[in-house]
């Protein structure tokens, strides 16, 4: 329905005296007094394409990452462990339906949207793309990979798009819970056993540099990140977020007694810390879909939701009246 109710408005806009120039200036206007953006305000085409591309991933990315963690539902060590990781997996499922339900307003079926997935014209955030292979990557994807994620998000919170942005008020409660449940893993086992610590330090060591690559890349090499700053989708640069995810992590690691991988650590005067740099070789062959786990997470995606077909056709009939 909001689709054609889009489609209408903007066929009217076409025949109107408004002049492109006109609406332009509106809508930049509206941009830089802060206010936000709705579904049936006239936009510029790339500003829509920007939000279409960053919302689907986005929603992709709460989905996929449901998998690595879903694995570990049946070995949790106790049945805490397991009612937390359960309510953090269906936590992820619901940020899925926010943001989809929010990129469904810029006109795009939501079929569409995983259509896109499916055929490998739309991404998900290449960290999902690496193995869990014990119970400490549950630990280090919570304090890690959430909360990098948060990092980017609560800037989320003020974008330009106003469906986009009342969507990630409540997604930054819930990642913050993920962020404390992984750090608490962490810290739970290096205070256990050798091999425990061992098992956290390895998992760190896998985690970190990935974690570190969710930012994207340079603000130098990201041609979308000067549209993005402009229009206000993005309110805080990749390696501006990336340095203040850098700069809160390390010493919540040494608190308890883990390492960063990286011998280049150098806490610098103005309380920054310098690292080595990304490989991003690595970064552009997993986002290109050559990760260890890119063809496992893709084909697991589209078994399952070929298989709940019935589920969706069943709830989209209507009740007899």
């Amino acid at each position: 329905m909001l689709n054609r109710i889009v489609k209408a408005k903007y066929k009217t806009m076409e025949t109107s005296l408004i002049s492109q120039e006109e609406l332009l200036l509106e809508f930049e206007n509206k941009i830089n007094a802060e206010q936000k953006i709705e579904p049936l305000d006239w936009m510029p085409d790339e500003y829509r394409n920007h939000l279409i591309r960053q919302m689907s991933q986005h929603a992709h990315s709460e989905v996929i990452g449901m998998q690595p963690e879903g694995n570990w539902i049946t070995r949790a060590p106790s049945l805490r462990s397991k009612k937390i990781l359960l309510a953090k997996i269906q936590d992820e499922g619901g940020h899925g339906l926010y943001l989809y339900s929010a990129a469904e307003t810029l006109g795009v079926s939501r079929d569409q949207y995983i259509q896109w997935l499916h055929e490998g014209k739309a991404k998900y955030a290449s960290v999902f793309n690496y193995p869990a292979l014990t119970w400490a990557d549950m630990g280090a994807i919570g304090w890690l990979v959430d909360g990098a994620a948060i990092t980017n998000q609560v800037s989320l919170q003020r974008t330009s798009y106003g469906p986009y942005s009342r969507a990630m008020v409540r997604i930054c409660k819930e990642e913050s819970f993920h962020q404390r449940q992984g750090y608490e893993i962490m810290w739970k086992m290096m205070e256990g056993t050798k091999d425990q610590q061992e098992m956290a330090q390895d998992a760190l060591n896998r985690w970190w540099w990935p974690a570190l690559m969710m930012f994207g890349p340079h603000d130098s090499d990201s041609p979308r990140t000067s549209n993005a700053m402009k229009w206000k989708i993005k309110r805080e640069t990749n390696d501006h977020l990336r340095q203040k995810f850098i700069n809160k992590t390390i010493p919540q690691a040494e608190l308890i007694g883990l390492k960063i991988p990286d011998s280049n650590v150098v806490k610098l005067s103005d309380e920054n810390y310098q690292t080595s740099d990304i490989n991003w070789d690595e970064f552009w062959k997993v986002v290109n879909g050559n990760g260890p786990c890119n063809e496992q997470r893709l084909a697991h995606h589209i078994k399952y939701h070929n298989e709940g077909a019935w589920v969706r056709e069943s709830a989209s009939i209507s009740n007899p009246k």
